[in-house]
């Protein structure tokens, strides 16, 4: 099971608002070295189905809609995830396959699938976050300290 950019964004953007009360898109997009425009998308999405709630303006910003703790991983996967379509035949429009008739393995698949949502139903936005003595560190920073790592490991 993979998820969509969408979605993984969707939970960065989440988690980013876990740790501060209040950002702009400009912060998260540079925090995370995502495109602006694509985060607006993001965060509208998320707007729309409740979990963040947006102020225009100069003093504008993005926040949390709810408290983290009641923010269900699983809710924003599947309010963010277009389908669930593991393989063409759970999509009865695209489904072409010659074994369809006789083939069990969508049960299976699909069972996979609501098992995948179920374990990510016991976690909340709350249990993502690490403890307060972690920082958000920005993943051009990230990135700069495995290089000097590597470079001191070889030498």
């Amino acid at each position: 099971m993979q998820l969509t950019k969408h979605t993984d964004y969707a939970l960065r953007v989440l988690i980013y608002l876990a740790e501060q009360p209040e950002a702009t898109i400009g912060q998260m997009a540079e925090h995370y070295q995502i495109s602006r425009n694509h985060l607006v998308k993001v965060v509208h999405a998320l707007a729309r189905k409740g979990f963040v709630a947006t102020t225009r303006g100069k003093n504008g910003g993005v926040k949390l809609a709810r408290t983290a703790a009641l923010i269900g991983i699983g809710d924003v996967v599947r309010a963010m995830e277009p389908h669930f379509d593991v393989v063409e035949c759970f999509n009865f429009k695209r489904a072409h396959c010659a074994a369809l008739p006789v083939c069990g393995l969508k049960g299976a698949l699909n069972r996979a699938a609501d098992e995948f949502l179920a374990v990510l139903d016991q976690y909340t936005l709350a249990d993502t976050i690490k403890p307060r003595d972690v920082r958000l560190v920005p993943q051009r920073r990230i990135a700069a300290l495995n290089e000097t790592a590597g470079r001191e490991a070889g030498a």
